[in-house]
């Protein structure tokens, strides 16, 4: 043992690297040390506030997909019969569309089913009343054009305005002729040709005196008007049905407001 100690001083006093000059080069550097321990801390604790900030969102996360797969997978009852029936009036729409155009089953009658149409358009309906207004000489006569004047702009300015919040395609991609622009009814939904040949049917029935078979035929025309609509391919059946209950609706609307004689009078006079 004594031996051996003076033989290891002897090679601590050899080796060049104990000298005072290379000493600095076998201690490491305090500084990076430091550096290093505080990144070390940092990063750990960034992680960790990483995973304490992700874990609530990926539990919420994990929380709310199943339900949104369960509410697109398992739909409700209503959203299924809705969207049922919509499909059936889309494909049976599109199937009595016969008229839709020259390339259709029935495109020779094209012509004449929008001649049908123009019969129950509001242009035409609205120039007549107004011409049989002025050839009017009677106060009852002119107590019925002029209710039957405001009932034809009520029901433009009604359809007009569901067509404007509605903005439903037709089952084809027909353009609106001219008269339709005219009374902005350029939508499908609802039907203003089939809304107005319910209103003045019932008009006519409640406020003239017909005969059986005039009462029978005028029912026959609101009703081919409307399905006149389908077969040229501008409305959808719904859209049909929905324009005759809206025309019935804006019947019961002329009449609670309906307009005396001497009311009537007075605009006359003033127009």
């Amino acid at each position: 043992m004594p031996a051996s100690q003076p033989r290891s001083r002897a090679r601590d006093r050899n080796n060049v690297l104990n000298r005072a000059e290379f000493l600095s080069l076998n201690q490491p550097l305090k500084g990076a040390q430091e550096g290093r321990s505080p990144g070390r801390k940092q990063s750990s604790q960034a992680g960790a506030a990483g995973a304490q900030s992700s874990g609530p969102k990926e539990r919420r996360q994990s929380q709310q997909l199943p339900e949104e797969d369960c509410m697109q997978l398992n739909p409700s009852f209503k959203g299924i019969a809705f969207n049922s029936l919509l499909a059936i009036d889309i494909c049976m729409s599109k199937r009595l569309g016969v008229c839709a155009n020259r390339a259709s089953s029935w495109g020779g009658a094209r012509s004449m089913i929008n001649l049908l149409g123009i019969t129950g358009h509001g242009i035409p309906w609205i120039a007549g009343t107004l011409i049989c207004l002025v050839k009017s000489s009677t106060l009852a006569g002119q107590e019925v054009l002029m209710n039957l004047l405001l009932a034809l702009l009520l029901d433009i300015m009604i359809v007009a305005g569901l067509q404007k919040l509605a903005k439903r395609k037709g089952p084809y991609d027909i353009n609106p002729g001219l008269l339709d622009y005219l009374t902005m009814d350029t939508y499908a939904f609802p039907a203003g040709h089939a809304s107005r040949a319910a209103m003045l049917s019932k008009f006519f029935l409640n406020h003239l005196v017909l005969a059986i078979p005039l009462r029978i035929l005028l029912v026959l025309w609101a009703l081919c008007v409307g399905f006149s609509r389908v077969m040229i391919g501008r409305h959808h059946i719904t859209d049909v049905l929905s324009g005759f209950v809206f025309g019935y609706l804006q019947f019961r609307l002329v009449e609670l407001i309906w307009m005396s004689s001497n009311t009537c009078q007075m605009l006359i006079s003033i127009w």
